[in-house]
């Protein structure tokens, strides 16, 4: 076990981890990163929709960027995968526990993000790097202005989404992923909009360009797709400690990003909120900045 007790130990480097990092870094406080390398940011081929990069930048560059600036500031960021977090019971400061050995710290910012559920399509990196699959409508919707698109996920879900994507294109079809009848004032608002249903599919191809669906006997391709089949939010360590989180596991906090575990933070795609990666920074500024104050002053 390391033998200092660190003031903040951060669980993901993600956007949010990482910034997190930076912040205490500058407000000079002890603190460790450890990230497993699985963030969700990884999956953006380029995007446009990050303050501060006109022309664009993509998901693993951006990271990239956040680490260097968090080393530079003199942050430790760790690759590894935590195990278990606990609380000590003789003292009042957490304990991680991660490939490496054991970690002390006396507050705790989870940053472990959430993952998106896939679709089941040979080629899946490939649609995702050339724009065929995209994931996030807010972050992107703006570069399929006027493609044929198509959104593939339970009914309800599905047409909400495309909804939303009316204000893009003329050409929204809903792709529901199951023949579960939907509700009449759902295809009522979709109609109106101009928004085609399609049958549910029996299956997903990619060319190399584009998707199709075998829908009924024969293809139907599309520019680009939103699969909207859900998420699952990793808040095991949170719900470990009995912390509350939604029906989806997606973490409740407060003004300051503490959870309703005394000296437990949650920030970026775990929370319930908006998941973006200008949210996931602004929560990285609050709880920081919250875990300064929270913590005995340090005199220069």
């Amino acid at each position: 076990m390391d033998a200092e007790t660190l003031d903040c130990a951060i669980v993901g480097a993600g956007p949010g981890g990482l910034t997190a990092a930076i912040y205490l870094a500058r407000y000079r406080r002890t603190g460790v990163a450890i990230d497993a390398g699985n963030s969700r940011a990884r999956w953006i081929p380029k995007s446009h929709n990050c303050p501060g990069f006109p022309s664009g930048i993509g998901g693993s560059e951006f990271l990239a960027r956040l680490a260097e600036q968090a080393r530079v500031a003199g942050a430790r960021v760790e690759t590894g995968e935590v195990r278990a977090v606990r609380r000590r019971s003789d003292a009042d400061e957490f304990e991680v526990e991660w490939m490496k050995g054991r970690i002390r710290a006396r507050k705790l910012i989870l940053a472990t993000g959430c993952e998106d559920v896939l679709p089941s399509v040979d080629g899946l990196d490939q649609a995702v790097d050339c724009g065929a699959i995209r994931f996030c409508p807010v972050c992107d919707a703006y570069e399929t202005i006027d493609r044929d698109i198509a959104v593939y996920g339970p009914f309800e879900g599905a047409a909400s989404h495309a909804l939303f994507m009316r204000t893009y294109s003329p050409k929204v079809t809903v792709v529901p992923a199951t023949d579960d009848p939907p509700d009449p004032g759902t295809i009522r608002d979709l109609r109106e909009a101009g928004i085609a249903i399609a049958a549910a599919p029996q299956g997903l191809r990619f060319d190399g360009m584009r998707c199709a669906f075998e829908i009924s006997g024969g293809l139907r391709e599309f520019d680009v797709l939103y699969p909207m089949l859900g998420s699952r939010q990793r808040s095991e360590l949170a719900r470990a400690f009995g912390a509350k989180c939604d029906d989806d596991g997606a973490i409740f906090v407060d003004d300051h990003q503490m959870t309703s575990v005394e000296g437990l933070y949650a920030i970026g795609d775990v929370v319930s909120a908006l998941n973006q990666i200008s949210v996931a920074t602004g929560h990285a500024a609050v709880a920081a900045t919250a875990v300064h104050n929270a913590l005995p002053k340090r005199l220069a």
